[in-house]
Formats: C-alpha cells, structure tokens, sequence
C-alpha cells in the first residue's frame, strides 16, 4: 500500500501539471472576482470564504478522470482487481495519495488567497480548517464518478457532472462553518463536526462505489 501511495502521487504530479494545475486554477478562479463585483474591500471580506471555497471545489475536479486511467491503459487495472487485497482499500489508498497531490496544496494556498479576498485571520483560519476536513470528501466522491467513466475514452466531463452534484453538502456545510466562526464561534463546531462526518461517511461509500463500478466495468 505504501508503494501504491508513492506510485500514485508520482503520477499524480507528473500527469497534466499535477498540483500546480489545480494551485493556478484556484488562483484564477478567485483573482476575477473583484474584477466582477467591483473594489469594495468589505464585500470582498464577506463573499471570501464562499469565493475560496467554489475555487477550492472547481479546482478538486480536475484530475478526477485520470484517477483510474492510467491503470487502465497500461493494463494494472486487471491486476488490481485479482490480486489478494482488498480493491477498497486499493481505491482508498490511490484517493489519498490523490488528495495529497491535488486537494492539500489547495489548502496550503489558501491563506494567500483569502489576503488576496481582504479576509481577516480568523477568516482565513476558519476557511483553510474547513477545507482541509472537506476537501478529502470530494477526492473520495470523484473516486466512484471515475470509476464509473473508466471505460470511456472522454469521460472527463462526465466526472464533474457525475460529482458535482454530490459535493453541494460539502459545499454548504464547509462555508456554514466559516461564516460561523467568522460571526460567532460557538456555532462553529456544529458544522464543523458535520463536515468531518461527511469525510468519514464518504470514507466508506466512496471506495465502496467505486471497487463496484471497477468490478462492473471489468465484466
């Protein structure tokens, strides 16, 4: 499994720009958003946490596709289903080094993002927070939209319609949580916990759905 993280976060970083795709999509997502409501600061500030976390969101999208597709290209796909371990825990694995390659450098930049927002700290806490408990649940997610589209040879924007529809609770639960602190942190936690239990949730369906689709398509 070890050996199956690295591999993957290689390919991960090498396949389509890696991490800096997504860290460059992110950053333009939010760097035209004054130009559209304009130079009021105290907007800005209000609208930020939404604003990093629909980046945040678009941005985790991308790459979804080739989660699967390099293994079946090059065949370790049929291998992955026969071999002795489990193909949850396979999928589980190749989710997280996912992540690692694509969502935690999303996390990483948005403390720069939210000064870019005229984000206060607390803000910018809050928001970075949430995204490092949300941001795994939409790698998970995609991981059965791609598992589904494995067998097509475009099936890329196929996986964000799949998936997207999916993260809205995370969506919601991850910006309820920022304006929470934000405004008064004893609502914090509540949407917070929510958030993280999504994750958990997600955690168990996700690969599930997943292995289920790899093992559909393979028959």
């Amino acid at each position: 499994m070890t050996s199956l993280f690295l591999r993957d976060l290689k390919l991960a970083m090498r396949a389509g720009g890696g991490a800096l795709i997504g860290v460059l999509f992110f950053m333009t997502v939010v760097a035209v958003v004054p130009f559209a409501v304009g130079p009021d600061l105290n907007l800005l500030s209000r609208i930020g946490p939404a604003i990093l976390w629909i980046g945040a969101l678009l941005a985790s999208l991308l790459g979804l596709d080739r989660l699967f597709q390099a293994e079946r290209e090059d065949g370790s796909l049929d291998l992955m289903l026969m071999q002795e371990t489990p193909l949850v825990l396979t999928v589980l694995v190749k989710c997280l080094a996912h992540w690692t390659a694509t969502g935690l450098p999303l996390v990483i930049a948005s403390p720069l993002l939210g000064l870019f927002m005229n984000m206060n700290e607390l803000a910018i806490g809050a928001t970075m927070l949430t995204l490092l408990a949300g941001t795994p649940a939409i790698a998970l997610i995609g991981a059965a939209g791609a598992a589904v589209a494995v067998t097509l040879p475009r099936g890329g924007l196929l996986v964000s319609i799949l998936v997207l529809p999916l993260t809205i609770p995370v969506l919601i639960f991850g910006v309820s949580a920022t304006y929470a602190a934000v405004e008064d942190p004893a609502p914090f936690l509540p949407p917070l916990m929510i958030l993280i239990a999504i994750t958990l949730f997600f955690a168990v369906i996700g690969p599930l759905s997943a292995a289920l689709a790899l093992r559909s398509a393979s028959d």
